[in-house]
């Protein structure tokens, strides 16, 4: 039977100082003045039209992506975190998270945001190494990420991620590990590891850079989740890496196929409603100027859909089947709404294959499954 599953809220912060040339997310360089009194008011309604369809129901988490958030001062934050604690219920160990980029990160002191309500931050560091970074068309170096690190771990922020990207124009295993060594020497309490991929719609896109091949990128990340690994850090999902306790929580209801409201320009959301038997995906107006206008008119949304059985079968696997624990029996039909009985076939045919094997009242990727994780997801496919 379907039921709601844990909520969280998006709130989406589109500008930053520079497009990078990998970059496929809703992000746009900041022209001009950051618009931001306008940005939040338009948040607070968007926020608003929602709420009829979550009253009651506690949220758990809520993530300032973008962009860079950071280019928005902690007054904003604050203002737009009392905004949201007005109008939903945030639970009193909320993990609430901003995304910074080390060259952005001086619009105000980490103390000021963590001040304003923010628990956890995500800082957008992607190497250590200067030549690595000006390929990349990072606009900070190593000097401003040793710099960010020490400001956060000065404002108290022990909940913090280092994101880093593997497989980079022209780097090396050697530089590669490189990485992953400083970074474990700033003691975060979450790694993001992921390769670079080259996205449609992007600069590197139309102007590919020359990259590691399969095999030296395959080696790469062998040989960092052995030094991750070593570091007292857990692979809990395809390219996260957390220390005991230290799960980013806001991302694990995405990968558990949880609810989440998405406010801003681009933002996407996905509702349960149990009394309708319905799941909607929910998406915004893409473009910030087009966004702000419709939210403030009380319209942001470009699209409101149900999601039909093979929809739901295919997002849930695409997000759980990214969990080193595997896929639960009991989330796949609550979170559904659908019996175990309707993925029998592809189940069968990813264990036959040798992709998934059957463990505690659910499914889990082998050790050749894990490495293969979209050619099972693909088993799922509407």
């Amino acid at each position: 039977m379907l039921s709601a599953p844990p909520l969280s809220l998006y709130v989406h912060l589109p500008w930053c100082v520079r497009k990078c040339p990998y970059c496929d997310f809703n992000s746009h360089a900041l022209k001009g003045e950051l618009p931001e009194q306008q940005y939040v008011d338009a948040l607070l309604r968007d926020l608003e039209q929602e709420l009829p369809l979550v009253w009651g129901r506690p949220v758990h988490s809520v993530f300032f992506g973008g962009g860079t958030p950071s280019l928005f001062g902690a007054a904003s934050l604050d203002r737009l975190l009392s905004g949201i604690r007005g109008m939903l219920t945030l639970t009193p160990d909320a993990e609430i998270s901003l995304e910074a980029n080390p060259g952005t990160t001086e619009h105000d002191s980490f103390g000021a945001y963590a001040d304003a309500g923010v628990n956890r931050v995500s800082l957008g560091v992607q190497s250590f190494d200067d030549v690595m970074l000006e390929r990349l068309g990072r606009i900070h170096g190593r000097q401003e990420v040793d710099a960010a690190v020490a400001a956060i771990q000065s404002a108290g922020l022990v909940n913090f991620n280092i994101d880093l990207m593997f497989a980079l124009p022209g780097q090396t295993v050697e530089g590669a590990l490189a990485d992953v060594r400083a970074a474990l020497k700033c003691e975060p309490a979450h790694i993001s590891h992921y390769q670079l991929t080259i996205e449609p719609n992007t600069m590197f896109h139309a102007s590919p850079p020359s990259l590691p091949n399969d095999d030296r990128a395959w080696q790469m990340q062998e040989r960092c989740a052995r030094l991750l690994q070593d570091g007292g850090y857990e692979n809990y999902e395809v390219s996260a890496w957390a220390k005991p306790g230290r799960q980013c929580r806001h991302n694990l209801n995405y990968w558990s196929f949880g609810d989440y409201l998405g406010v801003g320009a681009g933002a996407h959301g996905k509702i349960t409603l149990p009394a309708e038997s319905a799941v909607r995906r929910r998406i915004r107006k893409r473009h910030p100027a087009d966004w702000m206008k419709a939210a403030l008119d009380g319209n942001a949304l470009a699209e409101d859909r149900e999601l039909d059985s093979g929809d739901r079968v295919f997002e849930f696997f695409l997000n759980q089947l990214r969990l080193r624990r595997g896929v639960s029996r009991t989330q796949f039909m609550t979170r559904t709404g659908l019996p175990w009985s309707i993925i029998e076939k592809p189940v069968a045919q990813a264990i036959d294959r040798g992709l998934l094997e059957e463990k505690n009242e659910g499914l889990v990727a082998t050790d050749i499954g894990w490495r293969f994780v979209n050619e099972i997801q693909a088993l799922f496919l509407p």
